[in-house]
């Protein structure tokens, strides 16, 4: 994915954390500098007020690439790591943020500002200012949802808000031209937006310190993908809580399987397929029990709706679902679907495999051999036996499985 740089101005990959970081600070040195001295010429509070802003953006951006040095280090003393110190400097600036609010309040009050006149061009630069904290928040906004930085979102929240401040600002300078004082309430106003903008990073950053769990559509994700594997018969608990910009997943989980290599590949493959989904999860931790085995579930190929088992796995227009109940040896269950890719010109055999994991099956049971075709494979990934059956209708396969107390009497391959 490709972005503008800021300083460069030419497309690249996402930029590092720590290179926006920088970015950032020298932004803010550049910006305090120019306030400070059009504040001088000028003479205004509301101007004034506004490069202090600027001047805590600057601390803040230290803050950050302090947390974010500190956050990458690992140790026995810290075994998860020590991430959430990113979010221990988002915390810090709210805290500046706060106490520059208060300075200029009591500036504002205290002040005598009364009109003043100052050259053209001052009015000039300030106009020019305002659209550029716009532009860099939200570049860095974009960067920090990329890497899921909050310090860095938190950053580009002030400095997309500052397009407000540096425009009650711009307003103010006109108002003094004409001796009209609006310079304390301008200054007033940036002081209130400052404390907004604190404390919403602040909640933020308690949330994530408090251990609270990950937004519901982050949560909902997960619980998805790990539904998804056949293996995985119910979910006990789940926990998944953000550290800085990682996350940390814990599932306790009930498998429909007892084989414990076969438990392992699948949570193997849950941990792979959640790193996958979400790039921005550190550590997977899944504990799994085996569910007692009170049935076996089938499926097979019918050729048509009738219970007319199909020759051929991937072409078959249906397929049965057959559920074996094993403590009172009865049929529990049975059901017939439609192949949704029958008519597929390529791939078939794979796309009717995974539709067919999604009913969580125990064994598959065909006419023709799936050894070495793909639709096996992926059975065989998922821990799915395939077997052949000699039966020609539905009716003689569920008598043949019944007969076979469990399912074991057919061939399996």
């Amino acid at each position: 994915m490709s972005v503008i740089d800021p300083i460069g101005a030419f497309p690249l990959q996402t930029p590092s954390v720590l290179r926006v970081a920088l970015y950032s600070l020298l932004f803010n040195l550049g910006l305090v500098g120019a306030k400070l001295f059009l504040s001088a010429l000028s003479g205004s509070l509301a101007l004034r007020a506004d490069a202090v802003h600027s001047l805590v953006d600057v601390l803040a951006s230290v803050a950050i690439i302090l947390g974010l040095k500190i956050s990458e280090r690992k140790s026995q003393s810290f075994p998860l790591g020590l991430y959430k110190v990113e979010n221990l400097a988002a915390i810090t600036i709210s805290f500046l943020l706060f106490a520059t609010a208060y300075e200029i309040i009591l500036e504002a009050v205290r002040a005598n500002v009364g009109p003043t006149h100052y050259p053209g061009f001052v009015l000039y630069a300030v106009a020019a200012i305002i659209p550029l904290p716009y532009l860099f928040g939200s570049f860095q906004m974009r960067v920090g949802k990329q890497t899921g930085s909050p310090s860095l979102i938190a950053d580009g929240v002030q400095h997309k808000a500052d397009v407000l401040t540096s425009s009650l600002v711009f307003l103010a300078l006109i108002a003094q031209s004409i001796a009209i004082p609006l310079d304390r309430i301008a200054a007033a106003i940036i002081a209130l937006v400052i404390v907004k903008e604190g404390w919403k990073i602040l909640v933020s950053g308690m949330h994530v310190l408090l251990d609270a769990s990950v937004d519901a559509i982050t949560r909902e994700k997960i619980r998805a993908l790990i539904m998804e594997a056949p293996e995985v018969a119910s979910l006990k608990e789940l926990v998944a809580r953000n550290s800085g910009r990682y996350i940390f997943v814990q599932a306790n989980l009930i498998f429909r399987v007892t084989d414990l290599d076969r438990a392992h590949l699948a949570s193997e493959r849950i941990e792979a397929k959640i790193r996958k989904e979400l790039p921005h999860v550190d550590r997977v931790l899944i504990h799994y029990e085996p569910q007692a085995q009170k049935s076996l579930r089938y499926a097979a190929p019918l050729q048509d709706a009738q219970g007319t088992l199909g020759e051929h796995f991937g072409e078959s227009p249906y397929f049965a679902l057959v559920e074996i109940d094993l403590q009172e040896m009865k049929l529990a269950k049975q059901e017939i679907v439609a192949n949704p890719y029958k008519d597929l010109a390529k791939g078939k055999g794979l796309k009717v495999a995974q539709f067919l994991l999604t009913y969580k099956l125990d064994a598959i049971l065909c006419k023709e051999s799936l050894a070495g075709k793909g639709p096996g494979y992926v059975f065989a990934e998922a821990g799915v036996e395939t077997s052949q059956t000699e039966a020609k209708t539905l009716e003689e396969l569920v008598c043949s499985l019944l007969e076979a107390k469990g399912g074991n009497a057919v061939d399996k391959h």
